[in-house]
């Protein structure tokens, strides 16, 4: 089964931390934040992936190409530049990685829909975005997929608060609450799950067409969008506040996604 990975985007609330990458490169702990998103699914089993390209594509297939050099320490013989030697295990030898450029300014839809005959050959895909961690259990997405028999299925998380909350009746504060660690209402945090049988025909043409609006919505009205509801670790990278959390996280040897 194939990963679908959304790495096109432009990442503009974040471009302060790093200017000159795609947002799905910004490291996390020295390796790209898409690095560890695939090492999640990887460690489920799940080693095909394609990646929607997009703003500077060109950084990605140049990180790929050159993926062990990045990755691990080596030595290089300046004599025989191809005789290499790398200094630790090659841990992703069995990983298939399809590099897809879906134009710079595509919306994520349609980014899809233009790796479609990529996904030909399996019943179902899976589908996440280039910028969200989490420790979620992939085959208990699926497994739930399944059960449920819908078109698609989304991971559901609840957001971490980023403001101050609080509750007013009759114009008095009842409650206040500074920073809470979650919301009470959930999102969709990515992790997705779709029927590759079904789902093209509700997916439309066009360059402008946004997952949540053009597909999900529109599933969800006909009751053929199910949610795996999460509690655990869920984090998106949307902000340097959120990169230097997670960059902390990686550096405590406690970060839960790894």
């Amino acid at each position: 089964m194939k990963v679908v990975i959304l790495c096109g985007g432009k990442g503009s609330r974040i471009r302060d931390a790093a200017e000159d990458l795609p947002k799905p490169l910004i490291p996390i702990g020295g390796k790209p934040i898409v690095w560890h998103i695939m090492k999640h699914f990887a460690k489920a089993g799940f080693k095909d992936f394609v990646l929607c390209l997009g703003y500077k594509s060109e950084k990605f297939k140049d990180f790929f190409l050159n993926y062990h050099s990045y990755i691990y320490d080596f030595t290089i013989n300046l004599g025989k530049p191809h005789d290499l030697v790398f200094h630790e295990p090659f841990n992703e030898s069995d990983w298939r990685v399809t590099l897809v450029d879906t134009g710079d300014n595509t919306m994520t839809a349609s980014r899809l829909r233009k790796v479609r005959k990529h996904l030909d050959g399996d019943d179902e895909f899976l589908l996440t975005y280039g910028d969200g961690l989490s420790d979620v259990d992939i085959p208990m997405v699926l497994a739930h997929h399944r059960k449920m028999g819908k078109i698609a299925t989304i991971t559901a998380v609840h957001t971490c608060g980023r403001f101050g909350e609080i509750r007013v009746n009759d114009g008095e504060v009842r409650t206040f609450s500074e920073k809470p660690r979650r919301s009470r209402e959930r999102i969709n945090g990515g992790f997705m799950v779709f029927d590759n049988r079904r789902v093209w025909e509700h997916l439309g043409e066009g360059e402008d067409l946004v997952l949540e609006t053009s597909l999900l919505g529109p599933l969800s009205e006909i009751g053929e969008l199910a949610a795996y509801e999460y509690d655990g670790f869920w984090q998106c990278m949307d902000s340097p506040r959120e990169l230097d959390m997670l960059n902390a996280l990686w550096a405590s040897g406690k970060a839960p996604w790894k």
